[in-house]
């Protein structure tokens, strides 16, 4: 009765146990994790530039109007924010507006957009501002910094603030990895004769048409993850390239454009097309159709193109059923084998708690049968008997 007694505790206590181990796993699975709030956009102040109102009650609750903001939260925006800034010691005012997108890509989209035509580039004689810094003749500055554009309105700011919106470049949110990876479409222009100001980079189709795309938006086919980027050339026509996920769309995509073209006919100005595996290439305008032949055979992809947007659907469905099948197998694999190591202990610890209960050990050795071939009878004798020796 006394081994029956501490075996009945030894097993409540491993019951206990793997209780407290259960809810301690499930209050562990259940942490709640703090997020700290992103820095706000802009600094309330920088350089020679305080701002004019003080802190506002939400300093990125700007939220753009009209075409801009479609086209804005096509390319990814994420927050904006402006702020009218005044000298501490001088006259003079500056309103700055900055948007945040989702990665770089939309960024430059943004930033193409809102460059206006004729705009030109200027560096700083303290260094480099942002990817580039562009000025309209109206005394707005605009450049890039990672995944953020801003937008500088300088006409009320007096001396010039370039170097100031380089101390303000130094205070705009850092981002690495694949979200600040540049497209490559841009680098597949030709620099001869490009007038960098009509560059446009489109990833919907709200925003193609807002920069004066030659086609018709749908035909594009955005809703397939292309990007298109367009461009004039001094004395000649506009040169068009459109990436696609892969060749099969691109070559369905080139199709349609060429339909399009011979319905424009001779308005379309001088049309030569191009494909090169997922990328299409397209001339219209005044060229030359042997300047324009030679502008679109020169582009080559080789080997350098990467893809870092999120795929279509319809293009690595089968992937994910695959993924998700092999992570259903593993997890009902996983529960199958915990079964079996939960049942195997609960008849292992039965078996034993019912031959104590019993009187016999809990622990026995393994029984085996004999065949005796020599012929002599055997008595038959129970587990708790030792059978007689023959010799």
């Amino acid at each position: 009765m006394v081994d029956i007694n501490i075996k009945h505790r030894w097993m409540a206590r491993l019951i206990l146990l793997l209780a407290v181990a259960g809810v301690a796993t499930q209050a562990w699975s259940q942490t709640t994790m703090l997020v700290e709030p992103p820095t706000p956009l802009l600094p309330l102040s920088f350089g020679a530039w305080q701002a004019a109102d003080g802190a506002p009650a939400c300093r990125d609750c700007f939220e753009p109007e009209g075409q801009a903001a479609a086209v804005l939260k096509e390319d990814g925006l994420q927050r904006a924010a402006r702020i009218s800034y005044r000298r501490e010691k001088g006259a003079g005012t500056l309103e700055v507006t900055a948007f945040q997108f989702v990665d770089a890509t939309g960024a430059v989209s943004a930033f193409t957009f809102l460059r206006e035509p004729g705009a030109r580039t200027i560096s700083s004689p303290e260094g480099k501002i942002g990817a580039e810094l562009v000025v309209a003749d109206g005394g707005d500055y605009i450049f890039r910094s990672g995944t953020t554009v801003v937008v500088a309105n300088t006409s009320k700011a007096g001396a010039s603030v370039v170097s100031d919106l380089r101390r303000l470049e130094t205070t705009l949110p850092k981002i690495g990895g694949p979200k600040a990876q540049l497209p490559m479409l841009p680098t597949l222009l030709p620099q001869k004769g490009l007038q960098v100001d009509t560059v446009r980079y489109a990833l919907g189709p709200v925003g193609y048409q807002a920069m004066g795309g030659v086609l018709p938006g749908a035909m594009v086919g955005f809703d397939k993850s292309a990007e298109v980027i367009m461009a004039k050339y001094a004395g000649r026509g506009f040169l068009t390239l459109l990436l696609y996920p892969t060749p099969q769309i691109a070559g369905d995509r080139g199709r349609a454009i060429v339909a399009e073209m011979n319905k424009l006919g001779p308005t379309a100005g001088t049309v030569k097309l191009r494909r090169e595996g997922p990328l299409v290439l397209m001339t219209t305008g005044g060229w030359s159709p042997a300047v324009a032949q030679k502008t679109i055979e020169g582009i080559h992809l080789h080997n350098l193109l990467t893809w870092n947007k999120a795929m279509p659907l319809d293009f690595h469905s089968e992937v994910r059923k695959t993924v998700s099948l092999l992570t259903s197998i593993a997890i009902l694999s996983g529960i199958l084998m915990l079964a079996a190591i939960l049942l195997g202990l609960f008849l292992g610890f039965g078996r034993a708690a019912i031959r104590v209960m019993q009187g016999k050990p809990a622990a026995t050795e393994p029984e085996f049968l004999r065949i005796d071939l020599s012929g002599r009878l055997e008595k038959i004798h129970t587990e708790s008997q030792e059978p007689e020796s023959g010799g």
